[in-house]
């Protein structure tokens, strides 16, 4: 994050002045002001996240197409629906045939590949009838090179030592331009474009894309701004704990992901994903929602599929990824056992299909949501380690609250393990999640665990 100079708060104090009645006031939004409680949605505390990358999404690749999925999605069970941006792309250093939808021409319009206006608000109407809510992408650190805010506002873009805009530095996105958020003109306008797509079209919120390239008093302005106007979710690419104090319901977890791909293909042991989870319990706000996944569109595009990523152990990430601490997003396509990875920068429809990690996920979420101990941020349960007699290759622990619990065991090897597990914490009655059957587990239970296998254990 660019840090901001003297200058510049100094100017962007001036700005955000207003006069009423001759009295000069400071506008709240941007005010430096005490610490206020952020609050959370209470839609949001036993929701699952789906992305959809609407290009991709139907043979159509449309909103209006897009929108006859709804109720499938509904069946599925998720709650939040974050789509990528579906503002016009600029044309200017385009990358592929279509280009990127980070790539932002216009903050208050939309794609005619995808449809009008109209469109967009139908299918928040849609979703809204069924449930579900919807957060819209957010690229306020760029702009493509033909935005017209190149030409009326240049002063409001990063230069380099030649004076000349550029792309973010360190990056091949050679197709956008930097924007400069020293300058106090760019806060007032990128924010009341957010307030206009909340109020104009009904949205529940945003993932504001890298959100740590922006300053943070930015988006704890914004968040206040959302919420005079309704209850919204924001979502931060990014992992800084100082974003959940006032601006962000949830940010990021890369760390969670690279230590079970890391584990899956041999280069980490179980080790590590205990130290991943020491550091989550102990280092971060206990109503932080850490978002948990095994795929999105830039570990798909780029990275690999989910079954490249993890193998034979893509079916325990996806149940760690839901029965651990924090709020698990399906990226589209997972469901149906996407075998490719989807063509950023052109047209490359997802195949359809019925598959056993679509099955697997419609009873996860079902899950979460009837087990309190499963709910996101400070609604849900703490992650308590139960020791076992192989914790080199096998991860267990409890969550309980309120009479709901769960205990999870995990082998996160390429060899079957019998695992004896220490103390009482999952001690009593529980249905066996995969069977359904009711059980009794007592203290010193031993457990026949195949090679990257799975065994979750459930009650409420």
């Amino acid at each position: 994050m660019r840090a901001m100079t003297t200058g510049a708060l100094a100017l962007l104090t001036a700005s955000a002045c207003a006069v009423n009645d001759g009295v000069q006031t400071m506008d709240p939004a941007f005010e430096p002001a005490p610490y206020v409680e952020l609050r959370h949605p209470e839609w949001s505390r036993d929701a699952t996240l789906y992305q959809i990358n609407t290009r991709q999404f139907t043979p159509e690749g449309t909103l209006a197409a897009a929108q006859a999925q709804l109720p499938r999605l509904q069946a599925l069970g998720v709650r939040i629906l974050w789509l990528m941006p579906v503002q016009p792309i600029g044309e200017r250093h385009r990358k592929g045939s279509l280009g990127s939808p980070y790539a932002v021409r216009d903050y208050r319009a939309v794609n005619p590949e995808f449809g009008d206006l109209e469109d967009f608000r139908r299918f928040v109407d849609a979703a809204h009838e069924l449930g579900m809510y919807v957060i819209l992408d957010w690229v306020a650190n760029h702009t493509a090179w033909d935005n017209p805010l190149t030409a009326q506002r240049p002063e409001w873009y990063a230069r380099d030592p030649a004076g000349r805009m550029h792309p973010p530095v360190w990056t091949d996105w050679d197709d956008v331009v930097q924007l400069d958020w020293d300058q106090a003109g760019l806060w007032r306008y990128m924010a009341d474009a957010m307030e206009w797509w909340v109020a104009e079209t009904g949205i529940d919120g945003f993932r504001c894309d890298v959100a740590g390239f922006v300053p943070v008093p930015f988006w704890n302005g914004v968040r206040a701004r959302l919420e005079r106007i309704r209850p919204v979710f924001l979502l931060a690419e990014w992992k800084t704990r100082d974003l959940h104090a006032r601006a962000f319901d949830a940010t990021y977890s890369w760390d969670w992901y690279d230590t079970l791909r890391r584990i899956a293909q041999g280069q980490a042991g179980v080790d590590t994903l205990v130290g991943y989870h020491y550091d989550d319990e102990n280092s971060w706000p206990a109503d932080a929602m850490r978002m948990l996944f095994v795929s999105n569109h830039d570990k798909n595009a780029w990275n690999g599929t989910q079954f490249e990523a993890f193998g034979p152990a893509l079916e325990s990430a996806i149940v760690l990824s839901v029965a651990s601490r924090g709020i698990p997003l399906i990226y589209n396509g997972q469901e149906a056992g996407n075998p490719k990875r989807l063509a950023f920068f052109e047209r490359d429809p997802i195949a359809w299909r019925d598959h056993p990690v679509g099955a697997l996920y419609r009873r996860l979420v079902a899950l979460k949501q009837a087990n309190r101990a499963l709910w996101n941020g400070g609604w849900g349960a703490p992650m308590e380690q139960v020791m076992n007699s192989a914790p080199d290759r096998v991860f267990s622990f409890v969550r309980r609250r309120d009479g709901h619990g769960v205990f999870g065991a995990f082998n996160l090897s390429a060899e079957p393990v019998r695992a004896r597990f220490d103390g009482e914490r999952y001690a009593g009655a529980w249905r066996d999640f995969a069977g359904d059957a009711e059980v009794t587990l007592e203290p010193g239970l031993e457990l026949d665990l195949p090679a990257w296998s799975w065994r979750l254990f459930t009650r409420n």
